[in-house]
């Protein structure tokens, strides 16, 4: 089969792999009908997120049809439809049980599980392929109800739940002022999470004119900050006070140090050089006494906070990897009950025979390239 293939920092490619086969007797085989391409793999790509083996199959959403399952998977047979949660749980451990599958203790005890992610989180063969090896498939597929779409599902894989699960983390409530921070998907989705959630007034902050256009297409107020100060534009906005709710879903910029400071930007900030820019926005954006919800992508060895200011504020700060089994089946239902429509945020569709030129032209932020799916059946 073709997958996409990590060999090394900024080298993967388009290969022929073998089969993936069952291993043991709680996994299943899928055939991939939809796959997409995440700014997290971007991190794995430019080597923010360190620690690849070379050869591991990138991606961490699908939907496909089950192809073959083990002897203890009793709730999916050949032929279904289902979609893949990104994180990977037994569902039988005390912490899956208490809903929190992103920190399993039968998969990886140290952390977080997911697919096509660091030696550290397994490492698990990635989603961005034509068939996938899933482990604990009894709990990690979901399926997926008549009427509703490969491209509505494929949100619910990752960056529906993920943007859902920052807005419960900042809190969001009836009436909110809420930032987002970056209007990347999981950023856009956070917009449509918060006012699900009760938000009545969302300002999402970016610095790319595309991406804040799509949101201000869903009614958010936009910030550019390559235009003007996020933190003073903010504080602007609500009368001095601050947003009730900060969303980060920016975390460490997938962008290595600039080298070329002319070609390179602008001068708030320089990509690449500023991994801590988003949490120092946030909390100084935020309200006394307010919350920020983090679900951007902070690796481990990652050592700055502005603790201090947040103390003196009595900010309250959550943070973490989605359980996405936890969200999955009540956001699908939403979309098959009209009530979401996440796909506003697909901008383009792929084959996999075009998902290199893809990947190069999402890590450049070029306009329409906001989120892309790769179509495989």
């Amino acid at each position: 089969m073709k997958a996409v293939v990590w060999h090394d920092t900024g080298r993967i490619s388009l290969d022929e792999v073998p089969d993936p086969k069952i291993q043991e007797p709680e996994d299943a085989v899928i055939r991939i009908t939809a796959s997409a391409i995440c700014g997290t793999d971007l991190h794995m790509v430019r080597g923010t997120m360190p620690g690849m083996r070379p050869g591991t199959i990138l991606g961490h959403e699908a939907v496909g049809v089950v192809e073959e399952t083990g002897p203890q998977v009793r709730n999916f047979n050949a032929g279904d439809r289902v979609l893949v949660c990104s994180t990977i749980g037994c569902g039988r451990c005390v912490y899956c049980r208490d809903g929190y599958y992103a920190q399993c203790d039968v998969v990886n005890p140290g952390g977080t599980a997911f697919f096509g992610g660091p030696e550290a989180t397994g490492p698990f063969d990635g989603l961005q392929a034509e068939y996938a090896r899933i482990p604990y498939a009894h709990t990690g597929l979901v399926a997926v109800p008549p009427g509703v779409s490969d491209e509505q599902a494929l949100t619910v894989s990752d960056i529906f739940p993920t943007a859902w699960f920052g807005a419960r983390l900042a809190e969001v409530g009836p009436g909110d002022v809420v930032v987002v921070l970056g209007a990347g998907p999981v950023g856009q989705l956070a917009v449509l999470s918060a006012r699900m959630q009760g938000a009545g007034r969302v300002i999402i902050v970016d610095g790319n004119a595309d991406r804040l256009e799509t949101a201000r297409l869903q009614n958010a107020e936009t910030v550019d900050f390559n235009a003007e100060d996020p933190v003073a534009a903010v504080k602007e906005l609500t009368g001095g006070v601050g947003a009730d709710r900060v969303i980060d879903a920016v975390g460490v910029d997938a962008e290595p140090p600039s080298r070329d400071r002319e070609k390179a930007g602008h001068d708030l900030w320089e990509p690449g050089e500023a991994p801590d820019q988003a949490l120092r926005w946030a909390v100084e954006m935020v309200a006394k006494a307010g919350t920020i919800g983090i679900v951007g992508v902070y690796p481990e060895g990652f050592g700055s906070f502005p603790l201090g200011t947040a103390m003196n504020r009595n900010l309250t700060v959550k943070m973490g990897n989605c359980n996405h089994r936890r969200y999955a089946p009540g956001l699908l239902s939403k979309v098959a009950a009209g009530s979401a429509d996440p796909t506003t945020i697909l901008t383009q569709q792929e084959t996999m025979p075009g998902v290199l030129e893809a990947y190069e032209a999402f890590d450049r932020r070029e306009p329409g390239w906001t989120k892309v799916a790769i179509e495989l059946g």
